[in-house]
């Protein structure tokens, strides 16, 4: 294994911070290097000072995209936290529905709901999974659900929606996962009426969100306390910018 240097480390670490937002203080060296090692050696560095210049080198951002992936930790699971699932349940959808209830029987209800770090998907099929307990027919709404996050290998698999055994046990009761999964092989699938529901893409949370639209519901967990502090009150700004009137962050 590559060992890094305490000089490696501050150009490491500023360049993942460039490039995603996180930020990595001067004690991650082993996490830098376990996470690290395997993308350095097959690039045929012979230190990360030469990791760094190939990574910068890289006009197709390949090496790039490989560290985000594995800098970015993606630890999820579906209805992480139920207390959380539980509110948006129980109070803030019912709440949300009433208050944009349209006088005319013939509109739908629009909602817009975003989950700014998505992670592998599971955050926000459990949202899909909410609302289509709460609300029974959806043909008499219009909903949008939207996730975010900065890794690509994170997009593909939410877009994907497949999962395997381990990820499918995690916070999934055997009742939604027979109502609103399909079994292939050793993979568990999100039905396709719930897939429909969603949309996934790229986005770094220190851009701009003015191309994202409005939102009524934001879900920003764990991930701020990977940023700095004058970034987490940026992100939190950037929130309220983007906001519908009744906006809920959750």
């Amino acid at each position: 294994m590559l060992k890094i240097t305490p000089e490696e480390i501050k150009l490491i670490t500023k360049y993942i911070y460039e490039i995603s937002g996180i930020y990595l203080d001067e004690s991650k060296k082993y996490l830098l290097e376990t996470r690290l090692n395997t993308i350095a050696e097959e690039q045929g560095c012979s230190s990360y000072q030469d990791f760094y210049q190939k990574a910068k080198a890289d006009a197709s951002k390949t090496i790039e995209r490989r560290i985000i992936d594995a800098i970015s930790t993606n630890e999820t699971l579906f209805f992480r936290d139920s207390g959380p699932f539980q509110l948006l349940q129980h109070k803030i959808f019912p709440e949300l529905i009433d208050a944009r209830a349209p006088k005319s029987p013939m509109l739908k209800t629009n909602l817009k709901i975003w989950s700014a770090a998505s992670s592998t998907g599971q955050e926000l099929y459990s949202v899909a999974i909410v609302l289509q307990e709460l609300l029974g027919d959806m043909s008499k709404y219009s909903i949008k659900l939207l996730g975010t996050d900065i890794s690509d290998a994170a997009i593909s698999q939410a877009s994907s929606g497949k999962y395997n055994k381990f990820e499918i046990e995690r916070g999934l009761s055997r009742d939604k996962l027979t109502r609103y999964f399909t079994s292939i092989g050793q993979t568990w699938k999100v039905s396709d009426h719930l897939r429909a529901m969603v949309n996934f893409r790229k986005f770094n949370l220190m851009s701009p969100f003015t191309s994202l639209g409005k939102f009524d519901v934001i879900l920003c967990r764990n991930v701020a306390i990977y940023f700095t502090l004058e970034d987490r009150k940026k992100l939190f700004k950037g929130f309220l910018k983007i906001k519908c009137s009744s906006l809920r962050q959750v």
